[in-house]
């Protein structure tokens, strides 16, 4: 289960380099670019965007980030508010507190 899972092997066939039949020093030998393999095939499927599908990613993108911003702004309203009337009760406890003790 937690064993990673790997992509099967290139099947591509290794890269042969290839010696020249006449052995020339490497001074005067003239220096030839090794041949570039072509890229290996991937087997993984690719991702096709369509212009509707970028469409659809963008506003479902908007739509997630409208929703968490709407969320947290209520939570920080709701704190506030809570604040907010913990500060009024502590107030009016210190006054009617107050009133008693010059009684």
């Amino acid at each position: 289960m937690f064993t990673p899972k790997y992509p099967p092997q290139d099947t591509a066939p290794p890269a042969t380099a290839t010696v020249p039949a006449n052995h020339t020093p490497a001074s005067i030998q003239p220096t030839v670019p090794a041949p570039v393999a072509a890229a290996p095939v991937s087997n993984r499927p690719t991702v096709q965007l369509t212009p509707g599908t970028t469409l659809v990613l963008v506003g479902g993108g908007t739509a997630v980030v409208l929703v968490v911003g709407a969320v947290l702004v209520s939570m920080l309203l709701a704190v506030a508010i809570t604040g907010m009337s913990v500060a009024v009760t502590a107030v009016v406890l210190r006054s009617l507190l107050n009133q008693e003790r010059k009684h």
